[in-house]
């Protein structure tokens, strides 16, 4: 973890889940840890945890929706008046949707386009030009297995994931040059928050989503680890659990006629 000392990561959705648990991963190895979530309480609890553990870090939060573009913008203006200098983006935040895509409400579609796609693209070109002037910088970008294929009942996520997965692998070529490693993290099933705010009915069993297929979830912690070792390595991707990888691997090698028909009758259990 020699790799991340004296750096200064910024944490988009840091106020629960694998924002969080980066967040305190980092800490006893960084110089300086910025916070960013909707939930400024939470942001203040975790950033009074991480002092008190390790007093010689300096956690600076910001409260904001970054699903506004104005908002991101404010926020990057205020990195520049704090004179923080970023060379660790860990581009987290997300939101999700459980159900058919007919019976989806669209402002929570709008949302979720707007966070997983137009908060990480345009929180990362905004920063992006300090970074390279900086010299050695990562950016990691939180995707999800669910990107690799086109899932009924998810059909907005796992699109949105395609494409960070899609413009991660293209940075890392571009900006390789550079001394910018960018990795995209995919992730199955993490036992978060995710499933609770991506359901549509309080009657959603949360837990079912992780007991069809229990080999293949893997902790917080276990994602994150597997994240930063990542960035470390200079991998461009990184599916953390080494069982769901060959799972992936396997499938992708199969013909996509095939994966098609498997998909339409697995739909109702997805």
């Amino acid at each position: 973890m020699k790799f991340y000392e004296g750096c200064t990561a910024l944490i988009t959705g840091a106020s629960a889940g694998l924002g969080a648990e980066f967040a305190r991963q980092l800490a006893p190895h960084r110089h300086r840890l910025v916070l960013v979530a909707r939930r400024t309480d939470r942001l203040e609890a975790l950033r009074d945890e991480l002092q008190s553990a390790y007093p010689g870090l300096t956690v600076a939060i910001y409260g904001a929706d970054l699903a506004q573009e104005d908002r991101r913008r404010e926020f990057a203006a205020w990195l520049g008046e704090q004179r923080i200098k970023v060379d660790f983006l860990i581009n987290n935040a997300g939101l999700g949707d459980h159900g058919a895509f007919e019976t989806s409400d669209w402002n929570r579609v709008r949302a979720m386009l707007d966070v997983n796609i137009g908060a990480l693209t345009h929180l990362t070109h905004l920063l992006l030009p300090s970074m390279r002037r900086g010299g050695r910088a990562a950016i990691l970008n939180v995707s999800s297995v669910a990107g690799f294929f086109p899932l009924p009942n998810m059909a907005v996520y796992s699109a949105t994931k395609a494409y960070v997965t899609s413009l991660s692998e293209s940075l890392a070529i571009e900006l390789r040059p550079y001394g910018i490693t960018v990795t995209a993290l995919c992730p199955g099933p993490v036992p978060t928050e995710f499933f609770a705010q991506a359901r549509r009915s309080e009657e959603e069993d949360v837990v079912a989503h992780y007991d069809t297929m229990p080999a293949f979830v893997a902790t917080p912690a276990e994602v994150v680890r597997a994240g930063l070792l990542a960035v470390m390595k200079d991998r461009p991707r990184v599916i953390p659990n080494p069982l769901l990888a060959i799972a992936v691997g396997l499938a992708l090698l199969v013909p996509f006629c095939l994966t098609r028909e498997i998909l339409r009758n697995f739909r109702n259990k997805l």
